[in-house]
């Protein structure tokens, strides 16, 4: 362990009116040093994960978080982007300064503001995080990708429309009791399970609930090295952190699998010293819900094909013996595709110090967290426990 969080802020998502990219990284930033106990002479970089891809007229963003404070004046400060990813992009690399002994105390914040996006240009904007030589023409944006997945899945392992039914049941539930929520609404399972005029299918056998939501947000965290960690109010560290890409193209690879995503679960478990059975958490990228059902095969929850074992036996229930997003996931929370990384390590940070309201777990010790950009290419694994 070389890096912790030391404090953290969280703007709640949804459809923040008047809010701009430049309100929100301002609110935050500022927000999480006060969290940590410091003050902008304390930071040594500043990274910001921003997406963007056409949601913003304003781009070369990373200069906005000086807005926060004139006393962040020449920090240097670089945007990082990574499709859905991007906001654990931007943690990796804040780690990695550390880590290179360039900074002992970074602030990361991640933002996107999607609101003011028409519709057509929103599916637009996303379906950029796909390959669009190949992929580009799939009906419905980034919701038909993931339709196309889905349906290729129930080919090979049969409907699964109960499993993603519950998920998404699940994941509102969750999602009550949390204050930044987008959707704090338990949905119940059927309404989830059944296709209405207030719930169509938008792609493939994947209806409205089974999507995550369009938002605005922003999260940030302060990370600290380890020496300097260890003398603040509060440390939540990093045992690892991996980052594995994969192909882009969907036809490089037996997309059902997510091979990345295993890949970076394996290399994070290994690195970390723990297995899967010693996490009290996950917080995993529902981004749809057929997203959450692979995953928990590619975390090694499940065999292949066997994904729906975990949700319908309750395995991945706040009270199961694996709790998946506790938070509500980005299904309920909500998804500004340049926050969620941030957002995610965040109210992980929250259980594992304590801090989660509601949503806390009893004697959660060892958290795990898995953002995932595009179909399973950027893969980002982070194994978390309490530094004191």
């Amino acid at each position: 362990m070389t890096a912790a969080m030391v404090g953290w802020a969280h703007t709640p998502f949804g459809k923040l009116g008047d809010e701009t990219v430049e309100s929100l990284v301002a609110r935050v930033a500022t927000d999480a040093m006060a969290d940590a106990g410091v003050g902008p002479d304390d930071i040594d970089e500043i990274v910001l994960g921003h997406f963007n891809g056409g949601f913003s007229k304003q781009d070369f963003t990373a200069s906005l978080v000086l807005q926060a404070d004139d006393r962040l004046r020449f920090k240097p400060a670089t945007r990082v982007e990574n499709a859905c990813a991007t906001g654990s992009g931007a943690i990796r690399q804040g780690l990695k300064s550390i880590a290179a002994k360039e900074a002992k105390m970074v602030l990361v914040v991640g933002v996107e503001q999607m609101t003011t996006t028409p519709g057509p240009q929103i599916a637009e904007n996303l379906l950029r995080a796909a390959y669009l030589k190949e992929e580009g023409d799939i009906p419905a944006g980034f919701a038909g990708v993931f339709g196309k997945i889905a349906g290729n899945y129930f080919q090979r392992y049969g409907d699964q429309s109960d499993a993603l039914a519950k998920i998404a049941a699940k994941n509102h539930k969750n999602g009550v009791k949390n204050p930044f929520a987008q959707m704090r609404k338990d949905l119940g399972f059927e309404f989830c399970r059944t296709e209405s005029d207030k719930n169509p299918v938008v792609a493939g056998p994947l209806k409205r609930t089974d999507c995550s939501l369009v938002s605005d947000g922003a999260a940030a965290v302060v990370l600290a090295d380890f020496s300097t960690a260890m003398g603040m109010k509060k440390a939540v560290a990093f045992r690892n952190m991996t980052h594995v890409q994969d192909f882009l193209p969907m036809s490089k690879r037996d997309i059902i699998q997510f091979e990345g995503c295993r890949e970076a679960w394996q290399r994070a478990l290994a690195a970390a010293n723990v297995t899967l059975d010693d996490l009290s958490f996950v917080e995993t990228h529902d981004c749809f819900t057929i997203a959450e059902l692979i995953e928990y095969e590619a975390m090694g929850l499940t065999k292949e094909g066997e994904g729906a074992r975990a949700i319908l036996e309750g395995w991945t229930e706040a009270d199961g013996k694996l709790p998946v997003n506790v938070s509500g996931g980005l299904k309920a929370k909500g998804h500004p595709v340049g926050a969620t990384g941030v957002s995610m390590h965040v109210v992980s940070a929250m259980q594992l110090a304590g801090e989660a309201g509601e949503m806390q777990l009893k004697n959660a010790d060892i958290g795990g967290v898995f953002n995932m950009g595009g179909a399973a290419v950027a893969n980002y694994v982070s194994i978390l426990q309490p530094l004191k």
